[in-house]
Formats: structure tokens, sequence, C-alpha cells
């Protein structure tokens, strides 16, 4: 007696045809396709990161640009030369203490 009650219950509500094309088109919109909501979660996904590569891009442009305004004189030149070079003048000695 129970299960005919559950039967009929499953009959009536879950196949009823408007409920599974409810359903089907629910699975379709979530799941399957290129506009799926699945799609679109990864898309701005992937857009929040090309974002953030962006202005990490920019911020080292930045740096790159002050530096170079800061190397185009001459003293600063020569500062840089001699501390990421090693580069010296004629006559010079230099030594080189690691920490």
């Amino acid at each position: 007696m129970r299960d005919s009650r559950f039967l009929h219950i499953i009959r009536k509500y879950v196949l009823n045809k408007y409920v599974l094309v409810c359903v089907t088109f629910g699975v379709v919109f979530v799941f399957v396709g290129e506009q799926s909501i699945l799609k679109g979660i990864q898309r701005r996904r992937q857009i929040r990161q090309t974002e953030q590569q962006i202005r990490a891009t920019r911020a080292d442009i930045e740096a790159t640009q002050r530096k170079i305004n800061w190397l185009r004189s001459t003293d600063s030149l020569e500062q840089f030369a001699r501390e990421e070079y090693y580069m010296h003048a004629p006559g010079e000695d230099v030594y080189i203490v690691k920490e």
C-alpha cells in the first residue's frame, strides 16, 4: 500500500511533463553550451586574473620608467654601473664584499 502511494506521487509530480521540461532546460542552462552558467563563471574568473596581470604589468612599467628617468643623469648611471655590473674607472681597485 505504501509503495503504491509512493509510486503515485512520483508519477504525479516527478514524471509530470512540465516538470521534466523545466528540469531539462535547467540542466541545459547550467551545464551545456557556450552560454552556460558554468562557462560564465569561468570567464569572469579569467577576466579577474587578466585584470590582476594588467595591474601588475602597469606597476612594473611605472617602476621601469622611474628607473629609466633616474638613469638619464650621468652620476646615477655611473652609480648603477658600479653597483650592478661591478665596473670601475681605470686605475681603480674594486673590492666586492659578499654578505
